[in-house]
């Protein structure tokens, strides 16, 4: 990761599969993201996302589209949102390394905080699993992109050799979404220093990888 030199433009068009940001797909969005959070997925249909955003069921269908496209775009709504806060977080610190390592805390800490990403993977485990693996492209494809880019520029500006940094990319989110589905490990990660110590050993060696 690097310090955001660019403003929130810049890491829209990484995360290019969010969905529209128009006044009424905002509007269903923020009443899935209430429905989801209240009920879960289970128990919430797009009926109850239509009549909480007081729109018509085909309105939903037509901005936004069923179920599983409403769970999509609300998780690849908030992840553009905690990527914006992960890139301040780590924006003033000096090196690659450390930015890299701090912003594998915030992530972590972020999404198990998270009220919806958290909160489902806590209550709905089992639901919230084709969303992070066999329906996850989308999200995964933009995340990748996200940290591809900022590997490729900490590359250039430190003056390191231009090689494409996408395999490192994935490693790294493979590797965290793989701690967030099973927290069962030999690793321990249960609190920020823990998790800044398996970073350190694990994660920063990759840098040199690529």
């Amino acid at each position: 990761m690097r310090a955001r030199s660019t403003d929130e433009t810049r890491l829209a068009v990484a995360l290019r599969a969010t969905p529209p940001s128009d006044a009424l797909s905002e509007q269903i969005l923020d009443a899935a993201r209430e429905q989801f959070m209240t009920f879960g997925l289970r128990r919430s249909t797009v009926d109850d996302v239509a009549k909480r955003a007081r729109v018509s069921r085909v309105t939903v269908y037509r901005r936004i589209g069923n179920k599983d496209s409403l769970v999509s775009a609300c998780l690849l709504r908030e992840y553009h949102r905690f990527l914006v806060e992960v890139d301040d977080a780590v924006a003033a610190l000096p090196t690659t390394e450390d930015r890299l390592v701090e912003g594998f805390v915030a992530v972590l800490r972020h999404i198990r905080e998270h009220p919806l990403i958290g909160g489902l993977l806590r209550l709905e485990p089992e639901t919230m699993l084709p969303f992070l693996t066999l329906e996850s492209a989308p999200a995964f494809l933009a995340i990748r992109a996200y940290l591809a880019d900022r590997l490729r520029e900490a590359r250039r500006a430190e003056g390191r050799p231009s090689t494409d940094p996408t395999p490192v990319a994935e490693l790294m989110v493979r590797i965290t979404v793989s701690f967030l589905l099973n927290p069962v490990s030999c690793f321990e990660l249960d609190d920020d220093d823990q998790v800044r110590k398996f970073a350190h050993c694990y994660l920063v060696p990759l840098l040199s990888a690529g």
